[in-house]
């Protein structure tokens, strides 16, 4: 047996200004590394205002940095508005640094934004890599549309950054569902750091239920974070109020960043409606989805790693600005048959909406769609870090393993 390793460190960071999508991500990633290793510590540095409002797994921690909001228009203000943002960047940029000179990590994995927000990582990226820490970029299967990454990665030399400092890019994805850097001029150096993962399949948390757990049929209306989200809740009201036969029960998850007035409408306007129930946030997202017939979602990440990982019929509208990644991946999925797609003004179309819903407790799941959905990220990347410390000298104990 190999003998159980007392130390290795891995240190992640999610950004963080807008959603849940990063943290999920850095969490789903972690919660598998310990349930696989014994003596492995993981801290992750989070933006989100609600990282707390998770349960993490022994050995699995965060550190809390001050949170910084996106704005609709894609620039970014201090949640403590009479801080201003250059202080807040300051904040975090140090606290980031300081975490990262304590905590001592072998392996920095860093969710999406390679400098970090504004660049505030770059610093302690230079500092890990001349420690020999090994650093890895993980990117989304999809990014935004080639010109828009493009014209924000140019501005800031990004491309040349990660070819520097980056020993990995970990895609999130399989290779023959999405390119994330499709359309733009990549050092052929870069793509060999290129690692297609595959999605991170997701599961339902032993032990703890969820309070809003249901045994009846129904479908899930979820907006991730739900930041944006409001539209589409409001659309598959309109069709519920527009159409008296759309009898299927329906639960709806506005997301703990709806702003309060929308959350208030919402919630007012769900009450006359008998067939829809109206929450605010859960938790434990996995076992709601895991119940459902069906989903309805704008098809974030996260959610998108749900439907397939639980294999729920779904239908998706995507947001389609400031970034079109939830368009490009709702176009993709639809084309390999995983999920119906509507555009946001069809779903704002009371009678299309009204049919899609009634269609789609009768769609096949995703895995009778004849696409591959590999859903092998968690393993994979399991298997690489074990690999990745054990050249170090360390060696990982597998845990179970006697």
């Amino acid at each position: 047996m190999s003998r159980r390793l007392e130390d290795a460190r891995i240190l992640m960071y999610s950004h963080d200004t807008f959603g849940l999508g990063h943290l999920r991500r850095c969490r789903a990633i972690a919660h598998a590394l310990v349930e696989d290793y014994r003596g492995l510590n993981i801290l992750i540095i989070s933006g989100a205002t609600i990282a707390g409002a998770f349960d993490y797994r022994a050995r699995v921690d965060f550190v809390k940095i001050p949170s910084v909001i996106k704005l609709r228009n894609g620039e970014y203000t201090s949640l403590a508005s009479h801080i201003d943002l250059h202080e807040t960047l300051k904040m975090r940029e140090a606290s980031i640094r300081h975490t990262a000179e304590t905590f001592q990590p072998d392996i920095f994995i860093v969710d999406k934004e390679p400098m970090g927000l504004k660049g505030e990582i770059e610093d302690t990226l230079a500092y890990l890599k001349a420690r020999g820490t090994v650093l890895v970029l993980g990117l989304r299967e999809i990014m935004d549309a080639p010109h828009l990454l493009e014209a924000e990665w140019k501005k800031n030399s990004i491309m040349q950054k990660i070819d520097q400092y980056y020993d990995s890019v970990w895609v999130y994805g399989p290779p023959d569902f999405y390119d994330p850097l499709i359309g733009l001029d990549v050092p052929a150096s870069l793509r060999r750091k290129m690692d297609f993962v595959g999605f991170l399949q997701r599961s339902v948390s032993r032990g703890k239920t969820s309070i809003n757990a249901r045994k009846d049929n129904y479908i899930l209306v979820t907006t991730g974070g739900g930041g944006d989200g409001s539209d589409l809740v409001h659309d598959v009201m309109n069709a519920y109020e527009a159409d008296p036969t759309l009898t299927q029960k329906a639960l709806v998850v506005l997301g703990p960043y709806m702003p309060a007035a929308e959350r208030a409408k919402l919630v007012q306007k769900g009450e006359a409606i008998p067939y829809i129930e109206v929450i605010e946030f859960d938790n434990h997202m996995e076992e709601l989805i895991d119940s459902a017939t069906g989903v309805v979602a704008m098809g974030g990440y996260n959610t998108y790693c749900e439907i397939l990982s639980f294999d729920k019929p779904a239908l998706i509208v995507p947001r389609v600005k400031p970034r079109e990644e939830q368009l490009l991946r709702a176009k993709r999925a639809s084309e390999l048959g995983l999920v119906d797609m509507l555009l946001p003004e069809q779903s704002a179309d009371p009678t299309i909406m009204a049919e899609a819903l009634k269609r789609l407790p009768l769609r096949q799941p995703p895995s009778k769609s004849g696409a591959n959905m590999r859903l092998e990220g968690l393993d994979h990347i399991s298997q690489t870090v074990g690999r990745w410390i054990d050249s170090r000298g360390s060696h990982l104990s597998l845990v179970g393993a006697e």
